[in-house]
């Protein structure tokens, strides 16, 4: 009987348990934690201070900790209460990996802290030209077929072929343009063929059966493909040391489907402001340039991602406004207040301007929203109502630090628009980080 009476408690006890963890997994502070940044990062000699407001106590556990300072103290293992602010600080630079577990015992993730040297970069400013080529091709239209026997077809559609599929293999043969798309076609004939696509974040292949157009005897699959883009934008930094530079702050995206353009090759060359078309309430403005020197490129395009356009520069990219390096400013170092961004509108030169910082979001994850920013200077609101299509990319700097790009506009406030914290563009950007200046 007491045998038993311990089974059921154990039961019970195991029960109990289940529950508990169960209702923590789906608990909204439980999802912020799980949500925790997998680096964080702080510059060497200051203090970064890190409020997560939640009513939770974790233990963090540093396998080797030699340069950091949690909350004042330096040791291998740390009980956090995350409702309180927690003070990170090292006087040398370095790497140490914190494994992260709730109630002292429960392993949720683990949590890079990376302590950086006094970074610089020189800040952007100038037009550029963009010109991207795809890897695979984007699906951007179904088409249909008038076969010999005069009846229509569409090969894509009856394949489960969807717009905004990317279209990376055609019979295991790589197609990036839609001259090898028609040429690997015509060459399988009238024999079914496997594309191999990536839908959003899957990978799938797709067996489609070509048809011989009335029209010109040739075979084709119905799809109408993109393989290229081209635009205008903003240079936001350059890396002196590896000649690395970030623009744009935010993708460039297929204007059909919205998706971001994967990149096979792509460059970047000088761009003349032709003419500014001014934001206005609903209609968002634009910036219009053209490409000169064309021969001579700037740089290439190695990465085309949420937080911006990344690449290798061929020379310096240093503009006469502010022509030295600059530190960089982590999010603890930005306020909301006035600050500035950098620009090219009139006679292609880049020039500064006055805005505003409205409100900061503290983010543990990169996003193109970390801050709302507003344009208070009167010549800048005079030429573009604010902020316009082509002023992504363009620095925002505060008490003589990088601390941003401007990335969006507001559609019913053109004066009003988004910024990206710096410190997720320099993860994108490929730079040694850790490499003192």
């Amino acid at each position: 009987m007491v045998f038993l009476n311990k089974i059921k408690i154990k039961k019970i006890l195991g029960i109990f348990l289940i529950i508990l963890l169960l209702s923590v997994n789906f608990s909204d502070s439980f999802q912020k934690i799980v949500n925790f940044p997998h680096e964080i990062y702080v510059i060497e000699g200051e203090e970064r201070v890190l409020n997560f407001n939640l009513p939770i106590k974790l233990k963090a556990t540093a396998e080797e900790n030699y340069i950091m300072e949690v909350n004042g103290s330096k040791k291998a293992d740390y009980n956090l209460n995350l409702k309180n602010p927690i003070k990170l600080q090292s006087d040398k630079t370095g790497e140490i990996d914190l494994n992260i577990k709730l109630f002292g015992f429960l392993p949720i993730r683990s949590m890079k802290v990376k302590v950086l040297p006094d970074v610089k970069l020189y800040p952007g400013g100038q037009s550029i030209g963009v010109k991207l080529k795809t890897k695979g091709v984007i699906v951007v239209g179904l088409s249909e077929i008038e076969a010999e026997d005069g009846k229509a077809h569409s090969p894509g559609l009856d394949a489960n072929v969807n717009v905004g599929d990317i279209v990376y293999k055609i019979d295991d043969q790589k197609v990036n343009t839609a001259e090898e798309v028609s040429k690997v076609i015509n060459n399988i004939s009238d024999r079914p063929v496997k594309l191999e696509i990536k839908r959003k974040d899957t990978w799938e292949k797709i067996s489609v059966q070509p048809i011989k157009d009335k029209t010109d005897g040739k075979y084709k699959i119905g799809l109408w493909v993109r393989d290229n883009t081209a635009g205008v934008g903003t240079l936001t930094f350059y890396h002196d040391k590896s000649k690395k530079y970030g623009a744009l702050g935010h993708a460039i995206t297929d204007i059909t489907t919205g998706i971001i353009m994967p990149v096979n090759n792509g460059e970047i060359v000088s761009s003349k402001v032709a003419s500014v078309i001014q934001g206005k309430k609903g209609k968002p403005g634009e910036i219009r340039g053209i490409f000169y020197n064309e021969d001579k490129k700037i740089g290439n395009i190695e990465k085309n991602t949420s937080q911006g356009l990344y690449g290798t520069v061929y020379s310096q990219l240093i503009n006469d406004k502010i022509p030295k390096a600059l530190s960089i400013g982590l999010q603890q170092h930005i306020k909301e207040g006035p600050a500035k961004i950098l620009t090219t509108l009139d006679d292609n030169q880049v020039e500064m301007y006055d805005i505003e910082i409205e409100k900061l979001t503290m983010q543990p994850s990169k996003t193109g929203k970390s801050m709302i920013i507003k344009v208070t200077d009167p010549r800048l609101l005079e030429k573009t109502g604010g902020i316009v299509q082509g002023m992504s990319g363009s620095p925002i700097i505060q008490e003589n630090k990088i601390v941003g790009a401007v990335t969006h506009v507001f559609v019913n406030d053109p004066s009003k628009g988004y910024g990206i914290f710096i410190e997720w563009m320099l993860e994108e950007a490929d730079i040694n980080l850790m490499e003192k200046q």
